[in-house]
């Protein structure tokens, strides 16, 4: 299903807000790692927002996500401090990890692998 006009305001002004905010509680450095936001994804009825978050050295994802959920009230309270003037609701927080990056990195190192073998069948021949 497409998403609507209003879902795509709502998801790139939270995008917006939760940059600031996580530059600002320290989030964006963790675990010797760096976590930024990819993506914000808005339900429909504007009442969920699920946050897409990317990991980069981080020596392990699932603890900082923990973390992450663990200040989510904190996350919320200054995200209705930003936008209680644009929103009439806001949206319960659910965050998930993006993975998107593992994906390319996967793939990047399969298309090496299939050029290495095609390069060696050619030299043999």
């Amino acid at each position: 299903m497409q998403e609507g006009k209003r879902q795509k305001q709502v998801a790139g002004l939270l995008y917006e807000e939760f940059n600031g905010i996580f530059q600002r509680l320290g989030l964006g450095m963790m675990d010797g790692g760096m976590v930024s936001i990819s993506g914000v994804k808005v339900t429909p009825d504007l009442l969920e927002a699920r946050i897409y978050l990317s990991f980069f050295k981080v020596n392990d994802p699932a603890a900082v996500l923990k973390k992450i959920e663990d200040k989510a009230w904190e996350i919320k309270r200054e995200l209705t401090a930003r936008v209680k003037h644009q929103l009439r609701r806001i949206p319960e927080l659910k965050f998930f990890a993006d993975d998107t990056l593992e994906h390319v990195f996967k793939m990047e190192e399969l298309f090496k692998k299939i050029n290495e073998e095609r390069n060696n069948k050619e030299e043999q021949q």
